[in-house]
């Protein structure tokens, strides 16, 4: 059978990207080197701040960027393509029209992963303006009945500043920093909080909170499972 190789689309941040590959290789089930999946990493690290475009309105050079980049990793043999950044999926489409291999969706692979587990009537996103503004989770969880809520505006401004000024900024921040927000979503009768911004993976181990469901571990996954590797148990 011929390799599966995945694309990837990173730098969006860089930490978030190494975290995903880091992600990959420690859920894939390999006993050696060669059991692993092959891929093509770009880390695209001056992509314009994807925030700022969409807010701005100014997001055609970041959706040309986007395309072209997809349009590279097909020409280097990639089979299927991931993007750990949660906010450029407001630009999916345009990416996966371009292409003719798959652009996997992770903002619809998180909600098709949340139904399959007990029933969720009402989820909370910690994200990034951009991701809320755009409403791209809100829209896929309406698909499936599922009710969206963001933090408050303080707690906004909290999440903000763990993505900008901590993750991005090399800042130390810990799941501690998100506690409060979580709670937050809990007394408002969330069922499910999904870390929906790249930065607030690389904190998903240090949270450790079953309410809690990372967008980028479910990227991971989906990802080897394309490539045609086994899960580890």
């Amino acid at each position: 059978m011929e390799d599966k190789k995945l694309g990837v689309i990173g730098g969006m941040g860089s930490k978030a990207t190494a975290y995903f590959y880091n992600l990959v290789v420690d859920l894939t089930d390999a006993k050696s080197d060669q059991d692993h999946l092959e891929a093509i990493y770009l880390n695209h690290a001056t992509m314009p701040d994807r925030t700022a475009a969409i807010l701005s309105g100014e997001d055609k050079e970041l959706r040309e960027l986007l395309v072209k980049d997809a349009l590279l990793l097909e020409s280097l043999g990639a089979s299927h393509i991931a993007i750990p950044c949660n906010n450029s999926h407001y630009f999916w489409k345009d990416m996966q029209d371009s292409v003719n291999i798959p652009v996997i969706n992770m903002v619809a692979e998180v909600v098709k992963h949340i139904n399959e587990g007990k029933e969720v009537k009402k989820v909370g996103v910690l994200a990034t303006d951009g991701t809320v503004q755009t409403d791209i989770y809100g829209m896929e969880c309406r698909k499936n009945s599922i009710e969206v809520i963001y933090p408050n505006a303080k707690h906004q401004k909290k999440v903000m500043d763990v993505i900008y000024s901590g993750v991005k900024g090399g800042e130390r921040v810990t799941g501690d920093e998100l506690k409060e927000v979580v709670e937050d979503f809990k007394s408002q009768g969330c069922d499910i909080v999904i870390l929906g911004c790249t930065e607030l993976s690389v904190l998903y181990e240090d949270i450790q909170d079953p309410y809690v469901v990372d967008a980028l571990s479910i990227l991971a996954k989906r990802s080897i499972e394309l490539s045609g590797k086994k899960l580890k148990v």
